[in-house]
């Protein structure tokens, strides 16, 4: 089979943590083909969707930690629906251009074209908002742009978390304890002056134990997480905030609320789903472009690649 990749530049990867060079290690490993593409290289031309796309191979003697791991061909233009499967693995931003792709994503797949995450799934299911379809695995959670609301669910709970919707990493995440002296400064700057809104939660102390990823995969959670385990003294766990990760098996709840969520949204286009959870509550969803297949293999023997690749084959032959 031959799949595309839609990613961020391939210099910019780290490939020795990659979860996306993990994919292609594992689809190289199964005898399948891929190409690359970044999402500029998308376009319609008369109504089809199509691609400036490039055939890759990775090195057989790559260096996963430098930026010589893979060789590639000249780009060629070719349709979606040329390709066994399209894997969607842009990092955020989630801005216009992201979603004008999945708006493409969904024209394509109308014509044929098989795209994981869907650009439904991925468009309808923003990480932080997704949350809220699960109220009975979610601590308070306020979204809004109101002052007075947002002051007043602090006041309620008195030491909150507040984000932006369309953060990632951690950025602009905020603990807000009870005598915060800059309570009205920093929700004025979160919302712009009350032009955007945010999501508030009350605070979850076990962050302590660590922020843990839960992989979904075809609707089934793998059976390990990796929990984010934030520096001393910092409220985010994020591996891009400074947290490590260490895997641990997950719990009868973990799999209990990853179950739930996974037989949810599985039938949405939603191939590979990453729960965060803190303590006993999801903090998020994430479907744009889940990460952790490489810290959890790494430390448990459990080749998520590889569960990962017999899935997307599952899923694209069930077409």
């Amino acid at each position: 089979m031959h799949f595309l990749f839609v990613v961020d530049p391939l210099p910019a990867l780290k490939a020795y943590k990659d979860s996306s060079v993990a994919m292609m290690r594992s689809l190289a490993a199964r005898g399948h083909t891929f190409s690359f593409s970044l999402m500029g290289d998308l376009y319609i031309r008369e109504g089809q969707v199509r691609v400036s796309a490039t055939a890759m191979q990775l090195r057989a003697d790559a260096d996963w930690h430098g930026h010589d791991w893979w060789v590639q061909e000249s780009a060629q233009d070719r349709s979606l629906t040329d390709f066994d499967g399209v894997l969607m693995r842009k990092d955020p931003p989630f801005d216009m251009e992201y979603v004008y792709a999945t708006h493409l994503f969904d024209y394509a797949a109308a014509q044929g074209a098989r795209i994981f995450n869907s650009g439904a799934g991925i468009r309808n299911h923003p990480e932080k908002l997704a949350i809220t379809e699960f109220p009975q695995y979610t601590v308070p959670t306020l979204v809004s742009r109101h002052m007075d609301r947002l002051r007043a669910f602090h006041d309620e709970y008195h030491d909150v978390i507040v984000k932006p919707l369309d953060g990632m990493g951690g950025a602009g995440v905020f603990r807000l304890l009870p005598q915060e002296p800059n309570l009205g400064a920093i929700l004025e700057t979160l919302t712009e002056q009350g032009t955007r809104s945010v999501m508030v939660q009350r605070y979850i102390p076990e962050i302590t134990q660590g922020d843990k990823r839960i992989l979904i995969i075809g609707g089934e959670p793998i059976p390990f997480a990796l929990a984010r385990m934030p520096l001393k003294g910092e409220t985010r766990a994020n591996l891009a905030a400074g947290g490590h990760g260490v895997a641990q098996p997950l719990t009868s709840h973990d799999r209990e609320m990853a179950e739930f969520v996974g037989r949810a949204l599985v039938s949405r286009g939603l191939l590979l789903i990453g729960l965060d959870v803190i303590g006993r509550f999801i903090t998020e969803i994430n479907v744009t472009s889940p990460t952790c297949f490489v810290e959890i293999a790494e430390q448990t023997g459990f080749d998520v690649a590889a569960h990962y690749v017999q899935a997307l084959e599952r899923a694209v032959g069930a077409g």
